[in-house]
């Protein structure tokens, strides 16, 4: 199987877990069942947005879900069985470092599901603690490697958290580290784990707000031969504005083929459904409005630089 992603690829995410019961719910620890059940069918709500966009004209070949084995129920099933491209996590949840959800059985849970991608999120910043960055590595090129003898896509969400010093060299200002150190700091992490052995097939990035940085990180993705690899762009719970403008800044470019957007897109609908501000219909409308209203926004951008 060659390295890469061929298509456009537009995901709407919810394998939110711990972050999703503390959050949303206010459940702490391990839920117990009817917790689990609660939890479960809040995602099922959201999967009953994604199908009212299918249903709407949305491209299926173009359209995933990525969604958690813990709450996600019969979802994985169910994508698959509509035509929707399936991804889901790999990592354990609520870790500052990766490591594997079912330890040494990851590679069981992954055949038993059978997702189009495997999708890991990883914290690493280049400059931050050395020896964790390389045990994350060391476990991040055995699943690399189990992948490709297994014929599988790997989707890696990278997240670039600041380290002190790099925060205090912006006076603190969180949007200045965004838009002057960490587009850099990107690049050099992307740089590393490839240079570790690790061949990713789809980069799943915080947005930048320059196009020539994300010129520059897809540019970075595809070095050394890697020509068929490619970007999606994740929404970080940031406001519609916000998202709309890392989309417009990343869909001209070549490389970028879609976004991988979550909270942005369902969490208001699904807190006014939990809160019976919203009846649960008017919710999943909501939802899949927002799904498409961005995979509007893209696709203009697209198309306005081609023009």
């Amino acid at each position: 199987m060659s390295l890469g992603y061929d298509g456009k690829l537009y995901i709407l995410a919810f394998d939110h877990r711990g972050s999703f019961q503390k959050k949303m719910f206010g459940i702490a620890g391990d839920p117990d069942a009817e917790q689990t059940a609660t939890i479960s069918d809040a995602k099922r709500l959201i999967f009953e947005g994604m199908a009212k966009a299918a249903q709407r004209g949305l491209d299926a070949a173009a359209a995933g879900t990525l969604v958690d084995e813990q709450f996600g129920g019969d979802i994985p099933r169910d994508a698959k069985s509509q035509g929707l491209k399936l991804a889901m996590p790999v990592e354990k949840s609520g870790q500052n470092e990766f490591d594997f959800d079912y330890g040494e059985a990851f590679g069981e849970h992954i055949l038993e599901f059978d997702p189009d991608f495997s999708k890991v999120l990883v914290r690493l910043n280049p400059d931050g603690d050395a020896e964790m960055n390389e045990r994350q590595l060391g476990r991040l090129k055995r699943l690399s490697d189990w992948l490709k003898d297994n014929d599988r896509k790997f989707l890696f969400e990278l997240l670039v958290p600041a380290e002190p010093a790099q925060l205090e060299s912006v006076g603190g200002d969180t949007d200045r580290y965004d838009a002057e150190l960490r587009p850099d700091l990107m690049r050099r992490a992307i740089i590393q784990i490839q240079d570790a052995g690790i061949d990713v097939d789809i980069w799943k990035i915080e947005g930048v707000d320059a196009q020539s940085d994300c010129e520059m990180l897809a540019e970075v993705t595809r070095r050394d031969g890697r020509d068929g690899v490619v970007c999606v762009l994740l929404g970080r719970g940031a406001s519609d504005a916000k998202v709309d403008h890392w989309l417009r800044q990343a869909a001209p470019v070549d490389g970028f083929v879609g976004f991988a957007i979550g909270r942005s897109i369902w969490w208001d609908a699904l807190k006014g459904f939990l809160d019976g501000s919203i009846e649960r219909d008017a919710a999943s409308d909501q939802i899949a409005a927002n799904y498409l209203r961005f995979i509007e926004v893209y696709e203009n951008a697209e198309s306005g630089a081609r023009v």
